[in-house]
C-alpha cells in the first residue's frame, strides 16, 4: 500500500479501536453489574448507577491519559527515562545517529524529529512517538546505540520514521490513552486493597473497618484483569500488521534487508534482547517498540505480543535463516559481544561520518504521489548529497541555539540592497539588533551563495533547535518570518514556501495534540479551494496566459473531470492559498492523492519543473500533511 491507502487503514484502524474499546467496557460494565445483582439483587437503581459509575471511571481515565500525553512525542521519551541528543554533540554514537536521522528525514520530507537516547536501557530498542511530524521524536536505547552498526541503525531509523510517515503515531498515541481507561478499575483494586487489613498495622488496629475495602478491591482487581486482558489483545491486534508493514517500508528505503536483519539477530542473539528493564511503562508503550519491550511466556505471546515472532521477522528478510543460525550467534555473541562503531571502522565507515555519495536523484513528475511519504534509495542518496553540499559551518549553525532564528531569517533576505534595509528593520524591531545584524552577516557571507535546493533543507535541519525557543519568542519569530517576506510589499514563492512551512510546523509543535488528523471530505465539496490552487500553482509554473490556463485545465480534469470552473488566478495569491489549507487538509486520504497528482499535472504542464516551482510543490503538500521528498528542479 502507499501513503495514502496507508493513511485510510489507519482512519479504518481507528474506527475498529473505538469499537473493541466499546466492547471491553461493556464487558466490565456487564461483569459488574452481574456482581451487583448477585450481591442486593435485581435493583435497578444500583445497577445503573454502578453502569455510570464504571463509564465515568473509565471515560475519566482515558481523558486523563490523552490529556497528559497532550504534550507530544517528548513527553513520552521523557516518561521512558530518555536524554535529549545535542544537535552541536560531539559523541561519536550520538553524532552517527544524529547523522543517520538527519539523512532520513531530509529523504522523507519532513522537519528532523527530536532526538533521545534511553541511556539506562541495555537492550536494542527503538520507538517514535508524536502527533504529527512537527513534534516527532525518535528515541533508541544505549544498546542500540553500542551494539548495532551504521546499516543496521539506518534500518531501525527507517523503521520507526514509517510510523512517523503513516500515521501510526497517533493511532498508538490514542491507544495508550484508550488503554489506560480500561486498566484503571484494576489500578483500583489493587489500591484498594493496600488499605484493607493486611496492609494495616500488625496490633490490629483499623483491621475491622478494611474488610469492605478488601471485597471491593478484589472484585475490582478481578474485573480489571478481565479489561487489562481485553486491552492487550486489542493492542497486539492493532499493532502486528503495522510492525510488518514498518519492516517492509525499511527495507525500501535503505534497499538492502541486512541491516534490518542484523540488528533483530543481535535482539534475539544478546542476552538483553530489546526488553527495557521497567516493566510498566514498557507494558504500556510497547505497540510503539521497534521490538518486544515486555517478555512473555508462549501462550501469552500468541495472545498480547504487540509484534510478530522474531524468527518469523528475520527469516522474512532472510528466508534460509534457522533457528540454529540464531543459536550460533549468540554463542559467538557471548565470548565477544558486538560494538557498533567497531564494525562501522571495519565497513569503512567514519566514526559518525556519512555514506558515499552518489548521483543525484531524478524524478518524472507523473510519480510525485506515489513518492508521498514513500523515500526510497534514490531519495536517500538525494539526502546524502544535500547533506554533503551543506558545509560544516551552516550544519553546525543550524545546531546553534543562540544563532538559529539569525540563520533561518537570513534564508529569506533579498539580494536587493534597498529591499534587504526595510527587511532587517522588520527584524529589528520585532527580535533585537544582535539578530538583526547577524542575519545580514550570515546572509553576506554564507547564504547569498547557497543553491535553491539546499535552502528548504538546511531550515528543516534547523527545526529541532528552532521549536526549543519560548513559546513568546517563537510568536515574534513567526511575525518577523512574514514581515521580512513582506517588506517589499509582495512574497515570492520561495518567502512564501519557507515562511508557510515554518508556520505550520512550528505552530503544531507548540499545540502538538491539536492536529486534525484524518479528514474525511470528497472533492465535490471542495471545488472553490481545489480551483484556487490549481489557478494558482498553473499560474506559478507558467510564464504565458494561455500556457497556464491549459495547465489549470489538465489539472481540473485530474481531480473535477466534470467540474465548470474557469481559470480565474487570484491577485494575491498568498492571502488566496491561505483561505484553501485548512479545508483541503481534511479531504480523504484517497482523494488526497488525486490533488497531489492534479497538483503535478498543473505545475509541470510545460514538461520542466523549476526549483522555485518544486519548492510550491513540496509546500503545497506540507500543508495536506503528505511529506514529499525533495526534487531535484532546473534551476
Amino acid at each position: 500500500m502507499n501513503f495514502f491507502e496507508l493513511q485510510a487503514a489507519a482512519r479504518r484502524s481507528s474506527r475498529w479501536l473505538v469499537v473493541l474499546f466499546a466492547l471491553a467496557v461493556l464487558m466490565i460494565v456487564g461483569a459488574l453489574e452481574l456482581i451487583a445483582w448477585s450481591i442486593v439483587g435485581p435493583s435497578p437503581e444500583v445497577l445503573a448507577w454502578v453502569a455510570v459509575i464504571t463509564l465515568a471511571i473509565i471515560g475519566l481515565g482515558s481523558l486523563y491519559r490523552l490529556s497528559s500525553l497532550s504534550g507530544g512525542g517528548e513527553v513520552v521519551a521523557q516518561q521512558l527515562g530518555g536524554e535529549r541528543v545535542p544537535e552541536d554533540t560531539t559523541d561519536p554514537d550520538l553524532r552517527r545517529l544524529r547523522n543517520v536521522v538527519e539523512e532520513v528525514a531530509i529523504a522523507s520530507g519532513i522537519p528532523v524529529p527530536g532526538l533521545y537516547v534511553l541511556e539506562r536501557e541495555a537492550g536494542i530498542n527503538a520507538f517514535a512517538a508524536g502527533h504529527s511530524t512537527s513534534d516527532a521524536v525518535v528515541a533508541v536505547t544505549r544498546g542500540a546505540l553500542d551494539r548495532l552498526n551504521r546499516y543496521e541503525l539506518q534500518g531501525v531509523v527507517a523503521h520507526e520514521f514509517s510510523h512517523i510517515l503513516n500515521g501510526d503515531m497517533r493511532l498508538n498515541l490514542r491507544l495508550v490513552g484508550v488503554l489506560f481507561g480500561i486498566s484503571v478499575i484494576a489500578l483500583i483494586g489493587q489500591r484498594l486493597l493496600r488499605f484493607g487489613p493486611l496492609s494495616h498495622d500488625p496490633r490490629g488496629r483499623g483491621a475491622g473497618g478494611g474488610a469492605p475495602l478488601v471485597l471491593v478491591g478484589l472484585v475490582a482487581l478481578v474485573v480489571g484483569w478481565v479489561g487489562l486482558l481485553f486491552a492487550r489483545m486489542i493492542r497486539a491486534a492493532v499493532s502486528r500488521s503495522r510492525e510488518r508493514l514498518a519492516d517492509a517500508s525499511a527495507v525500501q528505503f535503505t534497499r538492502q534487508r541486512a541491516g534490518l536483519a542484523g540488528a533483530l539477530k543481535k535482539i534475539g542473539g544478546l542476552a538483553d534482547g530489546s526488553e527495557l528493564s521497567s516493566r510498566g511503562d514498557a507494558e504500556e508503550v510497547s505497540h510503539m517498540l521497534f521490538g518486544e519491550g515486555v517478555a512473555y511466556g508462549s501462550l501469552a505471546a500468541r495472545l498480547f505480543a504487540t509484534h510478530p515472532p522474531l524468527l518469523e521477522r528475520i527469516q522474512v528478510l532472510e528466508p534460509g535463516f534457522r533457528p540454529a543460525d540464531l543459536d550460533r550467534l549468540a554463542d559467538r555473541w557471548m565470548e565477544r559481544p558486538p560494538l557498533g562503531l567497531d564494525e562501522d571502522a571495519h565497513m569503512g565507515f567514519h566514526a559518525g561520518g556519512l555514506p558515499a555519495i552518489g548521483s543525484e536523484q531524478r524524478v518524472e513528475p507523473g510519480e510525485v504521489a506515489a513518492q508521498v511519504a514513500n523515500p526510497g534509495q534514490d531519495d536517500r542518496i538525494a539526502a546524502d548529497g544535500i547533506l554533503a553540499a551543506l558545509s560544516p559551518e551552516l550544519r553546525q549553525l543550524a545546531s546553534a541555539r543562540e544563532r538559529v532564528m539569525a540563520l533561518v531569517l537570513g534564508l529569506l533576505l533579498d539580494p536587493d540592497p534597498g529591499i534587504s534595509a526595510l527587511q532587517l528593520e522588520a527584524i529589528r524591531t520585532r527580535l533585537g539588533q544582535t539578530i538583526a545584524v547577524d542575519a545580514d552577516q550570515l546572509h553576506r557571507q554564507q547564504l547569498s551563495g547557497l543553491h535553491p535546493m539546499l535552502r528548504i533543507p538546511l531550515a528543516e535541519l534547523a527545526f529541532p533547535v528552532l521549536r526549543r525557543r519560548p513559546r513568546p519568542q517563537l510568536e515574534l519569530f513567526l511575525d518577523a518570518v512574514h514581515a521580512v517576506g513582506m517588506a517589499d510589499g509582495q512574497l515570492s514563492l520561495f518567502e512564501y514556501c519557507l515562511g508557510r512551512v515554518l508556520t505550520l510546523q512550528l505552530r503544531e509543535s507548540l499545540s502538538p495534540a491539536r492536529h486534525a488528523g484524518i479528514g474525511r471530505r470528497q472533492p465535490a465539496a471542495l471545488r472553490n479551494e481545489i480551483a484556487t490552487l490549481l489557478a494558482v500553482v498553473a499560474s506559478a509554473g507558467h510564464g504565458d496566459a494561455v500556457g497556464a490556463r491549459h495547465a489549470y485545465l489538465a489539472g481540473m480534469q485530474r481531480i473535477l473531470p466534470a467540474a465548470s470552473i474557469e481559470y480565474r488566478p487570484p491577485t494575491n495569491a498568498p492571502h488566496a492559498l491561505e483561505q484553501v489549507w485548512v479545508p483541503l487538509d481534511a479531504l480523504d486520504p484517497l482523494a488526497k492523492r488525486v490533488l497531489v497528482e492534479a497538483v503535478t499535472v498543473a505545475i509541470s504542464h510545460d514538461g520542466r519543473i523549476s526549483v522555485a516551482e518544486s519548492e510550491l510543490l513540496r509546500t503545497v503538500c506540507a500543508m495536506l500533511h503528505c511529506p514529499l521528498p525533495p526534487l531535484p528542479g532546473r534551476a
